[in-house]
């Protein structure tokens, strides 16, 4: 219990500080983003997929959800696409906003950071919800909150660049408790175990787009050999332990 506290503490440090880090703020794009991607995905691919096969048994045969039977990846596909489909309505309706023939539509770019920001809240709730189910061992609990910072410090970049200010003023805010309401509403709210491997399985989905969406983009300037070491570096830590 005093570890997952010292977990959501240090998610949320994480989301009030990151936009304001000086060194990740370097263009081209900081090589330390770069490395928390690819720490981010090696989780979600080396320690996170390999449970969906777990995942697909637990959700085998429970009522409404008996239709994902053996299907645990398309609830990580489900995510992929949400977060893919979230991204391109963002920018679509930025390039809009900007449009010189269209004019400036301040209470439309309102609506556009609010709908994106409630969304990653919900997915920054369902991180620190899925926290209180790490805990069957401290070190699969330390995987899991140092992946999900490393993530947020990837995410966080992303929202700053995309919204500034009013990031820094509003939304960290809202993410930031994000975390802490869905931690509190996992240690009093407790499903059963074939909801949390659907719950993980669209976490992982999400993860791997945020993540790269990020990284893939020839404008962001991305910097692969760090990123590659992110991802060599832990999953290695995650086969060794």
């Amino acid at each position: 219990m005093w570890f997952q506290v010292l977990s959501v503490v240090g998610l949320v440090i994480v989301h009030l500080a990151a936009g304001k880090i000086r060194f990740l703020q370097a263009w081209p794009r900081s090589a330390w983003l770069s490395f928390a991607g690819g720490i981010s995905v090696s989780y979600v691919f080396v320690h996170v997929f390999p449970e969906l096969e777990e995942a697909q048994q637990a959700i085998s045969g429970h009522g409404a959800v008996a239709f994902l039977e053996h299907h645990a990846y398309l609830l990580a596909l489900v995510g992929l696409v949400l977060f893919y489909g979230l991204e391109h309505w963002v920018s679509q309706n930025k390039a809009c906003a900007g449009s010189p023939d269209r004019g400036p539509h301040p209470r439309s770019g309102r609506y556009m950071f609010w709908l994106h920001i409630g969304i990653f809240a919900l997915y920054n709730a369902l991180i620190g919800y899925l926290l209180v189910y790490r805990e069957s061992s401290l070190h699969e609990l330390v995987l899991y909150s140092l992946a999900m910072a490393f993530h947020f410090l990837v995410n966080d970049y992303g929202l700053v660049v995309r919204h500034r200010e009013v990031y820094l003023h509003k939304g960290r805010w809202v993410l930031a408790l994000a975390v802490l309401a869905g931690w509190g509403v996992g240690l009093w709210v407790e499903v059963e175990e074939a909801a949390t491997s659907m719950l993980f399985a669209f976490l992982a989905g999400g993860v791997v787009l945020n993540v790269l969406k990020e990284e893939l983009p020839e404008e962001r300037q991305s910097r692969l050999w760090p990123f590659v070491l992110g991802a060599a570096l832990y999953s290695s830590l995650l086969l060794l332990i």
